[in-house]
């Protein structure tokens, strides 16, 4: 029986000190003299500064300074986020705050730096600034239409993104059709609501030239490269240190200029400054994502087959790329992998990017994916319907299963090792009792009872590497790396590149080195998020923890391991092959040697010349890791929604939910599960309630949690997990990515249960989130019409 290593169902020691409120968050965080900073925003979508007038802000007393865009320009660069490897792509720069124009209510303007927040935000209300407000474009549909007007003016028009991907001509498919099908999608604009807002602490120590930041943050290096960069310092002398991290989403995954501009007030007073988000500044000037238009059209043969598929979306960017990966990531991969799952035939998908007046929009859990599945499924379900067979048929029968090494590129250039479909969905209907669902469904309609089952396959890219951002142009660390090092007291040190933002990373990371040597996870103390005390490495996105961080902890333990057998087999006269760790124990070929982890390492450290060879390894290594000959790794899996849609309120009651998920090995089965529920939670929110809500005029309408919708325990359904499990090849772990494999299918899988709950209504839903009035408007139009 399994109790420790790769396989157990450990619970989380490390939560432990979170939940009984002994965190150590950015805004736990005091330095001697630290100053507080508020933000004076743009209160139009667009519009040009004329005057500032700081002198009433100036009077107040504990105002240290109130300070523009053209003050931090005297010491910080702009961020400019035009990747060299992104053809047809172009952004404006954008500076840490306006010097001109602004483009997005929720701007930062001023920065006003005081003794206390409360004085701060007190004195931005007394600066006067003299705007022209401007024309604005704010929605996809504005932005791209003629004579729209120009977002920034150094622009002529709006488009800052157009690719394509697969072929140019795909009319053959089309044309030797039995069927084509065809629909219309729109998904609204979401955020990541995280517990713990955006925050950071900036020191610039003008005597010994350094500057120090601590940052609710997802990647420490990242950020340390970046503030060198922009303030024109070596990166040696930037320290970046992320403590405990209340959430992240991706939203943290970005360079803000609003942190940006905290750090150049930092080195242009030369004292320590704080600034914290608040909840309002979170929901305006937060990265958003997700808005986006699509049509698309799949051609089918008389029996399912797939035959082709053509796509256009439309995404909307906001008002700049966002630091430094840019906002095109969430259209490309929407675009991309629409119809990953499958064998589609022929394939073409055009996506074009758009700016508007609104905050720039980056990378949400997913980033793009669960747009692509959403589309996808949709597609299966009309195909199914146009053919006439059952949806869990029509997928099974267009499963793309295993590629060759010759040809592992899909038609739209995706790079996928292997996939488990066929058995994920059969372990997926099993325990469901999909045949029995059928079944009371058909009886339930006879009653007037509307209950949808919807299924969603979908493929995620995890672990990416140096093979997707490096021919982009885009600096970003891609590999992990581990330092582990040996106490004299035989417990284990382990600096790893990787940060935890509540994934429960740190934790797998210790069991799975604690599994190595056969000692208690205790015996592992884990250091990670600080740029002055971890290796170099990527930190946390793309679902990379266990799929890149395990592997290079994993390879590290092998050389320590091997290192401390040599001393072991020189001291019992055997082959070092011979050996093995039992409870921190070696055993050799007679059984238990009496010899302990705790004794190699004090022996290593205090008495190396009782070493039989006189040879001493190395107490700390180092190991790093990235895929070699792949991009990212692939996971995929099934989900299956079972939901209740309340055609006189338009409600949706959700039942019960599955899904069987492929990540390879697991390490610890509690957190695999409990990632998947919680990423499935977050595309239920998706699917029937987020939405940022924009005026005709840009105005933020629900920035508020009494407004802005997300699901609480209430709504939730019962979700059960279950795994097939299919190791990468491309590491000796095995393990592949999980932490967006529930958010990319969830929001599909709803969509395909209400479009199935209202089949018989002949209609369909055309915007995410599915909201109550919607379904209502959507109800009442197929009953006028009929």
């Amino acid at each position: 029986m399994i109790t420790k290593g790769i396989g157990a169902p450990m619970p989380r020691e490390r939560a432990r000190p979170l939940v009984e409120g002994r965190g150590n968050y950015v805004d736990d965080i005091t330095l001697p003299g630290m100053l507080h900073i508020a933000f004076l925003r743009a209160p139009f979508a667009h519009g040009r500064i004329l005057d500032i007038d700081r002198t009433d802000a100036l009077e107040l007393p504990g105002v240290v300074a109130v300070l523009d865009g053209k003050d931090l320009a005297e010491v910080c660069a702009p961020f400019d986020t035009n990747p060299p490897g992104v053809p047809h792509h172009a952004s404006p720069p954008q500076p840490p705050l306006v010097i001109e124009e602004s483009c997005f209510q929720g701007e930062a303007v001023i920065a006003v730096v005081a003794e206390s927040r409360a004085i701060a935000e007190d004195a931005a209300e007394l600066v006067f600034v003299d705007w022209e407000e401007l024309p604005a474009a704010c929605s996809i549909t504005e932005a791209q239409s003629e004579g729209a007007a120009p977002v920034h003016s150094s622009f002529e028009d709006n488009l800052s993104l157009h690719h394509r991907f697969g072929a140019e001509d795909v009319s053959k498919a089309f044309e030797s059709a039995a069927h084509v099908v065809e629909a219309d999608f729109a998904f609204g604009r979401q955020t990541g609501v995280t517990l713990e807002p955006r925050g950071i602490v900036a020191h610039w120590d003008p005597r010994r030239e350094e500057l120090e930041v601590w940052q609710s943050h997802q990647v420490p290096w990242q950020m340390r490269e970046i503030y060198a960069r922009q303030l024109r310092l070596p990166p040696q002398s930037v320290r970046v240190t992320a403590p405990d991290v209340g959430g992240a989403f991706g939203l943290k995954l970005h360079a803000y200029a609003d942190e940006l501009a905290a750090v150049a007030v930092s080195k242009r007073l030369g004292r320590p400054v704080k600034y914290i988000v608040d909840r309002l500044e979170s929901f305006t000037a937060d990265a958003h994502a997700r808005e986006a238009k699509a049509t698309c059209r799949m051609a089918v043969d008389a029996a399912g087959h797939i035959l082709g598929i053509d796509a256009l979306v439309d995404s909307g960017f906001g008002a700049y790329a966002i630091h430094p990966r840019g906002s095109f990531g969430e259209s490309m991969q929407a675009a991309q992998m629409i119809g990953a799952p499958y064998k589609t035939g022929a394939f073409r998908a055009e996506v074009r990017g758009w700016r508007q007046n609104k905050p720039p929009s980056g990378a949400l859990r997913g980033v793009g994916q669960p747009i692509a599945c959403a589309i996808t499924e949709e597609m299966m379900d009309l195909a199914a319907r146009a053919v006439g067979i059952d949806p869990a048929e029509m997928r099974r029968i267009n499963y793309r299963s295993r590629l060759d090494a010759g040809e592992r590129a899909t038609q739209s250039g995706l790079v996928i090792e292997e996939l488990s479909l066929d058995a994920c969905l059969a372990k997926l209907l099993e325990a469901m009792d999909y045949t029995a669902l059928r079944a009371e469904q058909a009886a339930l309609r006879e009653k007037g009872i509307y209950r949808g089952i919807g299924l969603a396959s979908f493929v995620e890219i995890t672990g990416v590497g140096s093979g997707l951002y490096g021919p982009l142009g885009l600096p970003l660390a891609a590999n992990e790396s581990c330092r582990l090092t040996l106490q004299p007291d035989g417990s284990l040190t382990c600096a790893t590149s990787v940060t935890d933002q509540g994934q429960g990373t740190l934790s797998a990371l210790g069991q799975l080195i604690a599994g190595e040597f056969d000692i208690a996870p205790g015996m592992v103390k884990m250091i990670a998020g600080d740029t002055a005390r971890t290796p170099y490495g990527g930190g946390a996105w793309a679902s990379r923890g266990m799929a890149l961080g395990g592997e290079a902890a994993r390879r590290a333990c092998l050389r320590m391991r091997d290192g401390l057998f040599e001393v072991a087999a020189s001291i019992l006269q055997c082959e070092p092959g011979a050996l093995r760790f039992e409870n921190g124990e070696v055993i050799g070929p007679q059984g238990p040697s009496g010899l302990t982890l705790a004794d190699i390492g004090a022996l290593c450290h205090y008495r190396p010349y009782d070493i039989p060879t006189g040879q001493v390894p190395s107490m700390t290594v180092e190991e790093s890791f990235l895929p070699e000959n792949l991009p990212y790794i692939a996971s995929n899996g099934v989900h299956a929604v079972h939901l209740e849609v309340d055609t006189e309120l338009g409600t949706v009651e959700l039942l019960e939910y599955w899904v069987v998920d492929d990540c390879g090995t697991v390490v610890n089965p509690l957190l695999v599960d409990e990632q998947l529920r919680g990423g499935i939670v977050q595309g239920i929110g998706a699917a029937l309630y987020e939405e940022c809500l924009y005026s005709e005029d840009g105005q933020f309408t629900n920035g508020t949690l009494a407004d802005y919708v997300v699901p609480m325990a209430g709504e939730m359904p019962d979700i059960h997990v279950g795994h097939i499990t299919t190791p990468t090849r491309a590491s000796g772990l095995g393990a592949k990515g999980v932490g967006e494999a529930g958010t990319v299918g969830a929001p599909a899988a709803l969509r395909s249960a209400i479009s199935d709950a209202l089949s018989p209504l002949a209609t369909r839903l055309v915007k995410q989130p599915f909201t109550t009035r919607r379904i209502l408007e959507a109800v009442i139009a197929a009953e006028t019409a009929t």
